[in-house]
């Protein structure tokens, strides 16, 4: 028997290890699906309680198959089940707003949205903005020009709560900016540099 070198050893990255995760968690899941037996029948049946499991979302514009349990919440599904893990999950209580997504472009906390009762929305994550050649959104660049990150993780809630501000009201005074963000708890205490990126977003847009 020959010993493997320390450096014959296969390299695995972060980013791999949970892409394989996540392709291993909807392959489980679905074979649940298929051999759930009872519940099945529960659903054909029509009884009171019964949840499909396999349905079908709109995500960033794409029809997305995904198979989930009747108390999963939106972010769960987001970020394990479909991949889009630019959607954070900070208090997981619907307090910090880091989750937030728009749901039929209204702004929504998704860990506190349960996946089954958004089938039939236009639901939209921080990955959906950018355009189909990677051209930031307008929101996104100004919140890069004006260095409003800090650590990062509360930031695709403060965009996305931004977004769904300026669709309502394209140019709000800086009070009313910091009344929309006030969902979206920061941690690195940058407010002022996110207000300054929502009104130059304002500006442009």
């Amino acid at each position: 028997m020959v010993d493997k070198e320390p450096n014959d050893e296969p390299s695995v990255t972060r980013r791999s290890f949970i892409k394989g995760v996540i392709a291993s968690g909807v392959t489980v899941s679905s074979v649940g699906y298929l051999f759930r037996g009872g519940e099945a029948a529960q659903v054909r049946a029509g009884l009171p309680g019964a949840v499909e499991r396999l349905v079908t979302l709109t995500v960033n514009g794409q029809k997305r198959p995904v198979d989930v349990m009747k108390q999963e919440t939106l972010a769960m599904t987001l970020r394990y089940k479909l991949g889009l893990t630019g959607t954070k999950i900070g208090c997981d209580r619907a307090e910090c707003g880091n989750c937030t997504v728009l749901i039929d472009d209204i702004p929504h906390y998704s860990c506190s949205v349960l996946t089954h009762t958004v089938r039939s929305a236009k639901i939209t994550t921080i990955e959906g903005l950018a355009g189909t050649n990677g051209k930031l959104h307008p929101v996104q660049k100004a919140f890069v020009d004006e260095h409003a990150p800090q650590c990062g993780f509360c930031t695709p809630g403060q965009i996305m709560t931004t977004v769904a501000l300026l669709k309502v009201n394209p140019k709000p005074t800086r009070a009313q900016a910091a009344e929309a963000l006030s969902g979206n708890l920061c941690r690195c205490g940058a407010y002022d540099y996110y207000l300054n990126a929502v009104m130059r977003a304002a500006e442009v847009s």
